[in-house]
């Protein structure tokens, strides 16, 4: 039995909604509808996951296979965004006592969050670049020039004092525990400064190429870039470049992360049992019904049959460590996450700090009214969210946060 729901779409293409039991805005439907005017989406047409909301242009939430184009704004601005999970051989007896001098100890050793606009002192950067950052940066430096050669704006970005950070927003840091009271580490974030300067620099310049060719939009954020025109080439290669950086960053900051447990904790411990780094923000070069296409995953995970991925529920709710079953109408993919249920202005005027403290309890984290944006009441019951995608993924283990760290 199919557990999707299937939508008409334009051009004879359906729009698969794996949404059963979970909310699903008219807004986001109608966003769906608008990319399948778009031409050149594979026939097959798009799928969507149950952590679907409304995004830039196109969902947050949904998979568009697209032949011979590419949609910069459907990709978005935190070009790689993904998740990096790793098991320890630590058991939570080893952290008790311990979770608040970890917590800071990591955002000792971390960047996170954003001061001072993001300019010089901010404390979301590096201020001096350190060695582990810099040996990164050096695998990356040439495919930056390349990328700026042409494109010189992206220059004026931070790149490398971004490295090795967190960012803000829904990224975070997290300790957590699984079914057996095993210590997992686990963090989100992406392609940081550079990725949003690439990825606006280049949704600038597919609009642009619609108005030169008179090409008429549902919605101008769906502005694209066709193969064998001036742009997408150099795209496509920043992007890669981009989703490269996004998962070195994941590294350098999970291995800062072992680096800070370690300080702190007497107990020596491995971090070999199982590893997972995943995008949920890309596009990738794939086959589907037999068509080469590019896909983009807009807040959504590769789920191909034995892959690894990892869905976050939201700051006080389980996370899941997942196994993909490889089906072929969602592209191989399931969702990202919780998805949010109310934006971040809405979710400031419904909840209080009281209720984020409520909701919160347990976990050694920020309690201050400027995360209630971040609060799990903003986000969908991510228990539903995996009903709704149960012929996606099988789940692996399931995890708790005891500390987490946002920015």
């Amino acid at each position: 039995m199919e557990n999707f729901n299937i939508i008409d779409g334009y051009n004879n293409r359906k729009i698969k909604a794996w949404t059963k039991g979970v909310p699903f805005e008219e807004e986001a439907k109608q966003q769906l509808l608008n990319v399948t005017q778009l031409p050149f989406v594979h026939e097959e047409g798009i799928a969507v996951m149950p952590d679907v909301h409304v995004g830039r242009g196109a969902t947050i939430g949904s998979v568009i296979p697209t032949v011979e184009a590419i949609i910069p704004a459907a990709v978005g601005v935190d070009i790689g965004c993904g998740m990096m999970a790793v098991q320890t051989t630590l058991h939570a007896n080893d952290i008790d006592g311990k979770l608040k001098e970890i917590r800071e100890k990591i955002e000792k050793l971390i960047p996170h969050g954003r001061t001072n606009n993001g300019d010089r002192n901010d404390r979301g950067a590096w201020g001096s670049i350190p060695k582990d950052v810099a040996h990164a940066w050096s695998g990356l430096e040439d495919g930056f020039h390349r990328i700026t050669h042409k494109h010189k704006v992206i220059s004026k970005s931070n790149n490398v004092k971004h490295l090795g950070s967190l960012g803000s927003g829904n990224h975070f840091i997290e300790v957590c525990l699984d079914e057996n009271d095993g210590v997992w580490f686990m963090l989100h974030s992406g392609s940081r400064g550079v990725g949003n300067k690439i990825g606006q620099h280049f949704i600038e310049l597919a609009r642009k190429d619609m108005m030169k060719n008179n090409i008429r939009l549902p919605d101008i954020d769906l502005a694209y870039l066709r193969e064998g025109t001036d742009y997408f080439g150099d795209y496509v290669f920043a992007v890669e470049w981009a989703q490269n950086f996004a998962r070195k960053n994941r590294e350098i900051m999970m291995n800062r992360m072992i680096k800070a447990v370690r300080d702190v904790l007497p107990k020596p411990f491995l971090t070999n049992k199982m590893a997972v780094n995943c995008h949920h923000n890309y596009i990738s070069r794939e086959n589907h019904f037999g068509k080469d296409c590019y896909v983009t995953r807009k807040g959504a995970v590769k789920a191909g049959e034995g892959d690894l991925g990892i869905i976050p529920g939201s700051m006080g709710a389980k996370s899941f460590i997942v196994r993909g079953k490889g089906n072929k109408d969602s592209y191989e993919t399931c969702s990202h996450g919780a998805g949010r249920l109310y934006s971040r202005s809405k979710a400031k005027k419904l909840f209080t700090q009281e209720d984020h403290i409520n909701d919160t309890q347990g976990v050694e984290c920020r309690k201050d009214a400027s995360v209630i944006d971040e609060t799990p009441k903003a986000y969908k019951p991510i228990e539903k969210v995996m009903a709704a995608q149960s012929d996606l993924v099988e789940i692996v283990h399931t995890l708790k946060q005891v500390v987490c760290v946002k920015g």
